[in-house]
């Protein structure tokens, strides 16, 4: 696809950005002229088109180093996110303080240390990856799902909160897309 380079000039930064949605969002955003930050755990397959910074998310240490590095700053796009199988019945403490740490908190980490930066941007978005499962039943996801619903809450309590600053908040709700992290839980 060519694209129009409608966001010349403008620094993204991206978790999750190795592999699945994280990866291709790197790519679209780079086809759009952004020069493009990704934040993972692994480089994955990114490199041959962003610079890759180790972040982990789910640690406050690891995201103030991370954000340290930024000299601007545009864009933010939360995308890394963990899951695992089981219900409510099923799924233990540890798996519940994982997943939230790393979908919601994680979330909360890497918005508040983009926001000094963004402030000073005049073309500041957060765009947060959600879920379809926040507003939809899946079996055997309910700790996936009840992140994701406390990430469509909290996209919309801190895009108001932020819209003084000219910080504009949203987030997408993908379905099942094809992706290593799918095919990893649907094995």
């Amino acid at each position: 696809m060519n694209y129009e380079k409608d966001f010349d000039g403008l620094t993204a930064a991206v978790t999750g950005a190795g592999l699945g949605i994280g990866l291709t969002t790197v790519l679209m955003l780079k086809e759009r002229g952004v020069t493009v930050i990704g934040l993972d755990l692994k480089e994955g397959d990114m490199s041959s088109v962003a610079k890759w910074i180790l972040c982990d998310i789910g640690d406050s240490k690891s995201v103030t180093s991370a954000f340290a590095q930024f000299p601007t700053l545009d864009i933010l796009v939360n995308n890394a996110g963990v899951s695992v199988v089981g219900s409510v019945e099923t799924s233990t403490d540890e798996e519940w303080s994982r997943v939230l740490n790393v979908n919601v908190v994680g979330l909360v980490r890497t918005s508040r240390a983009a926001l000094p930066l963004l402030r000073k941007s005049n073309h500041a978005a957060i765009v947060n990856t959600c879920s379809v499962a926040a507003t939809a039943g899946i079996p055997k996801r309910a700790i996936y799902s009840e992140t994701k619903g406390a990430v469509l809450s909290l996209t919309l309590a801190t895009a108001n909160d932020h819209l003084a600053d000219g910080v504009r908040v949203n987030c997408v709700n993908p379905g099942t897309a094809d992706t290593p992290w799918v095919q990893r839980l649907l094995s």
